[in-house]
């Protein structure tokens, strides 16, 4: 039991859980990967990198957390009160993390001599953190406050702003430190975006089963009662028999998918399924 979920409910302990998870994961591709490579690939942590490599004597958590700070104080005057508590604690809970690993673990070169595969390493740990963030409707901070900003004075949506923003700071590297370092930085910029999608996608992954049956009542059971989950069931007639059919319709995960399609193979094989794959089901028992 955690210490704090007596002061929280349930549903919100889980979600202060997942995005310390997602911002850990975040802090160690930061410290292991980004950290020893160079790699800006934007957000605070690249400019901090950067503010690392022109100023002897500061490292990259201490300049997170004073950037940090700086864009917090910014965006709440800027945007006001409805900036967002999940904002402010994750701007300041990755530079923490990020500083606090950097003590522990103060790796200064790669861990490997294969540049591709730290980058990958680099972009794939913070990625999968966002994503977990993201889920969360929450975000890591950083360029995030910059692009929220710059959405509500300029013509700039939020995206826009973020992409203009990080680009910038991912080919700053160019110049700071090599060529080479630079076009890894903007390449890691570039998988960065896909894998994010790609994660969150695969989090919100579920699948929606479609099935006309004469014998609907074993598999309705099933659902209901043994997978705990929800269905909507409707007549339906055949156009070229004219029997008449019921059709369930349910969203559940994939292992769910797999144990419905095994009842039904033993009290309907006749009965006729369509599985289709959804990337986000929101309502009741899911967001």
């Amino acid at each position: 039991m955690l210490p704090w979920s007596n002061l929280l409910p349930a549903s919100k302990t889980k979600t202060f859980a997942l995005i310390n998870l997602g911002l850990f994961l975040t802090a160690l591709g930061i410290v292991l990967f980004k950290m020893p490579n160079h790699f800006v690939t934007g957000g605070v942590s690249g400019v901090s990198i950067l503010a690392a490599a022109l100023f002897p004597g500061l490292t990259v958590g201490p300049a997170m957390t004073a950037i940090n700070v700086i864009l917090v104080v910014w965006g709440f005057w800027v945007l006001g009160a409805g900036f967002g508590w999940k904002t402010v604690y994750s701007s300041l809970a990755l530079s923490g993390m990020v500083w606090g690993l950097d003590l522990l673990f103060p790796i200064r070169q790669p861990l490997t001599t294969d540049p591709l595969l730290e980058l990958f390493f680099a972009i794939g740990l913070p990625a999968v953190g966002s994503a977990i963030v993201f889920n969360q409707n929450a975000s890591t901070g950083g360029t995030d406050i910059v692009a929220k900003v710059l959405s509500t004075k300029t013509h700039l949506n939020t995206g826009q702003a973020l992409l203009l923003s990080d680009f910038a700071i991912a080919a700053s590297a160019l110049l700071v430190f090599n060529v080479q370092v630079g076009l890894y930085s903007l390449l890691g910029l570039i998988m960065k975006a896909f894998l994010i999608d790609l994660v969150i996608e695969n989090l919100n992954v579920h699948k929606k089963m479609e099935i006309i049956t004469e014998h609907p009542e074993p598999v309705l059971q099933f659902i209901l009662h043994t997978l705990h989950r929800g269905a909507t069931i409707y007549p339906a007639t055949g156009a070229f028999t004219g029997r008449d059919w019921k059709v369930i319709h349910t969203v559940v995960g994939r292992r769910q998918a797999l144990a419905i399609r095994n009842v039904l193979k033993e009290t309907d094989p006749k009965a006729f399924v369509t599985i289709t794959t959804t990337s986000e089901t929101i309502g009741k028992g899911f967001r």
